[in-house]
């Protein structure tokens, strides 16, 4: 948020996420986590709040109760905000730490989906995210990032899966997983990126050789983003970074 002035950034205005549908003249109810928020920042009734669902719609409102466990937000304006071009990752499974780290900057750069990948080098790692705890960890922080770099839509997150699954899975588009010996991501003999975008990012170690060309074989072109070798989650933020400034990142406004 540094740098912009927006309505909402410039005031300081508190963003939340919800479930709950919203909509203009409708008084929204969030759940604990926001009251026990607003608790922490002293709102009371009469404050400024902005709410989004993840799917687009973004809106504000007045907050009008305020209980222990919920906030009563009475909507003023709502707009509904088309998704970003697509750029899908195929992420590692890895450290928990490191991906729930990843998972907050991915939603902050508007990443469109999020599949774990479950690569022989993720199988030593301990204590690696994956299964449905770890799955609900990682919306969550999705939601939190979401709330404040101002977002609209959340990344559609999917459970881990092994490579074989998720080569299967993956969507159609510009195929890119990172690989050292690979063609420049950006320079002057980079290839242009089009939309949508699926970048595959491996695991520590690197990608075995059978694992890569399987990659290749179904579409994916290696890229590289420097002369040195990246942290997976520094890379997938550096690849992700790239990718959105490449296909734009203003999304298209409609009043609800």
């Amino acid at each position: 948020m540094v740098g912009l002035d927006r309505e909402g950034v410039a005031a300081g205005r508190p963003n939340f996420v919800t479930t709950e549908p919203f909509a203009v003249g409708v008084t929204c109810v969030l759940d604990e986590h926001a009251a026990r928020h607003m608790r922490v920042l002293r709102l009371v009734a009469g404050a400024e709040v902005g709410v989004r669902d993840g799917q687009g719609h973004v809106g504000g409102g007045q907050l009008v109760r305020l209980t222990k466990t919920q906030a009563y937000l009475e909507i003023r304006h709502v707009e509904v905000l088309a998704p970003l071009p697509e750029v899908h990752l195929l992420v590692p499974v890895a450290d928990r730490d490191r991906m729930l780290w990843l998972a907050e900057k991915a939603c902050e750069l508007g990443c469109t989906s999020w599949r774990p990948v479950l690569w022989r080098r993720s199988r030593s790692v301990s204590p690696r995210g994956e299964g449905v705890a770890f799955q609900q960890k990682v919306l969550a922080r999705m939601s939190s990032a979401l709330a404040q770099s101002e977002g609209a839509w959340l990344p559609q997150p999917f459970p881990e899966a092994t490579l074989e699954r998720a080569l299967m899975a993956a969507p159609p588009g510009d195929r890119l997983v990172l690989d050292p010996a690979g063609t420049p991501m950006v320079g002057p003999t980079a290839t242009s990126l089009q939309d949508p975008i699926v970048l595959a990012i491996g695991p520590e170690g690197g990608i075995e050789v059978d694992e890569l060309e399987a990659l290749v074989a179904s579409g994916f072109r290696p890229v590289r983003l420097g002369p040195t070798i990246l942290r997976f989650e520094t890379a997938a933020v550096a690849a992700l970074a790239i990718a959105r400034t490449a296909l734009g990142a203003r999304a298209t406004i409609h009043e609800a």
